[in-house]
């Protein structure tokens, strides 16, 4: 565990606005914040994302479930995650795919709440899921929780990397640049936002953390804007149990309008921890040697549909749901597919209450004087295939059943219709992707 000491500036500037007084002057390092959300994955090869970023590997210890903050803040942000994807679904009416990265998103708006003042700081944390945490709360979770998930073994490698583009011309709060350095870790650049080549200053950052699969997060820069934060979040992940490219084989998918196409369809036996009940087949796909991070396909049967299931996904479901996983032989066919995905979340934050943080009554006077949100950004991209997957999860060990037992019979999961996915990380509970697959590419 890396442990960072707070300097004279951050312990003051937490007691004078936050009224915390810190006896023991010590926090876990570093939490990774998003206002434009990107997500970057990319199919697993023999080398190390940490030896790309420059970033040095470390070994953690696994979490203990007992550790407060850091629960709460995994189920805040699966709380917003699931508000987000519904709110997301009720604009798209599945006749596309897709997929979000609810903890890049949430990690963005939580840098930014360090900013936020009176009503507006209110509406976020109500959005967000923060009611009842303090400040200096959060930020630690945050921190804790980038170091418990950027946890990789030799098969998954996971990054979470930030940045503060300020405007060189506009006064910032010291204080709020400086607590966005030491608790997100982020790379804080003073920008000429009037230079032509700025947004592909910014640009060649986000290239770069998502190692080349998105290349662009800002198009333009609009004369009020004063200040970009950015999370980029990039996975790779083997799966545990390798498919056979030789079992791979086209086979009909049936779409949403009733039409049917052809598609590579990947096969393979094993024991998987799988989960069945009257509207859904549900198998957990493990990555890496110790299944840390979990790939969560949920098939609706076919008397049912995805929207449906979107109907009965929530937080207090996904929990109980996750308590039902037991081992189980069976047979698994899953499309092989690629998709990228991009949103203006503005409209979807406003429906979920942050309206005020968007308009004139903005209150963030702990960044600095008259400023918004203009524009949250969120882009994705995930390519599943047979030697592994793109999105962040870690895989908790479940009960077993006993030997004394008898042994259910293997079950058949042909994934041939549309289905939701998500990509969690098992250790934490934390969800980093989640997403509805209606056509596969």
């Amino acid at each position: 565990m890396h442990w960072q000491k707070f300097s004279g500036v951050e312990e003051n500037f937490l007691q004078r606005r936050y009224g915390v007084s810190l006896g023991r002057r010590y926090v876990l390092a570093a939490a990774s914040v998003v206002l434009c959300g990107v997500l970057g994955c990319s199919q697993v090869n023999n080398t190390s994302a940490f030896a790309q970023s420059g970033q040095p590997q470390r070994e953690l210890p696994l979490p203990k479930k007992t550790v407060n903050s850091e629960t709460k803040i995994v189920d805040a942000n699966n709380r917003f995650g699931f508000k987000l994807f519904s709110e997301i679904q009720k604009s798209d009416s599945y006749k596309k795919n897709v997929f979000i990265s609810p903890s890049s998103v949430a990690i963005a708006l939580a840098m930014t709440y360090n900013g936020a003042s009176g009503s507006t700081q209110q509406a976020m944390a109500k959005t967000l899921e923060l009611q009842g945490m303090s400040l200096q709360e959060i930020n630690s979770a945050y921190a804790s929780l980038k170091q418990l998930l950027e946890n990789p073994d030799s098969k998954v490698q996971l990054t979470i990397a930030n940045s503060l583009w300020a405007n060189q011309d506009v006064r910032f709060q010291p204080d709020f640049l400086q607590i966005t350095q030491d608790f997100f870790k982020a790379k804080v650049t003073n920008l000429n936002f009037k230079d032509p080549a700025a947004p592909n200053t910014i640009n060649n950052w986000v290239k770069e953390n998502t190692r080349g699969k998105i290349n662009q997060i800002v198009e333009t820069i609009e004369p009020n804007q004063v200040l970009f934060l950015i999370n980029a979040i990039y996975f790779k992940g083997s799966w545990s149990n390798e498919f056979d490219k030789k079992q791979t084989a086209p086979h009909p998918f049936y779409l949403t309008s009733g039409q049917q196409k052809q598609h590579p369809m990947m096969s393979q036996k094993g024991d998987y921890r799988y989960y069945e009940n009257e509207q859904f087949q549900a198998v957990s796909l493990p990555y890496g040697t110790d299944g840390k991070v979990s790939f969560y396909i949920f098939l609706p049967k076919k008397n049912s549909n995805l929207k449906a299931f979107h109907q009965n996904l929530n937080f207090e479901r996904w929990e109980k749901w996750m308590t039902q996983f037991k081992k189980r032989a069976g047979f698994i066919r899953l499309p092989r597919f690629k998709t990228d995905y991009d949103i203006t979340l503005n409209d979807t934050l406003k429906a979920l209450g942050m309206e005020e943080a968007f308009s004139r009554k903005a209150n963030f006077s702990g960044m600095g004087k008259n400023f918004a949100i203009s524009q949250v950004k969120h882009k994705t991209f995930v390519e599943v295939n047979e030697e592994g997957t793109e999105a962040a999860a870690a895989t908790s060990v479940g009960m077993e059943l006993t030997s004394f037992q008898p042994k259910p019979e293997p079950f058949k999961m042909i994934v041939d219709r549309p289905f939701f996915c998500a990509i969690r990380d098992n250790q934490t509970g934390n969800i980093l992707f989640m997403g509805s697959i209606v056509e596969p590419e």
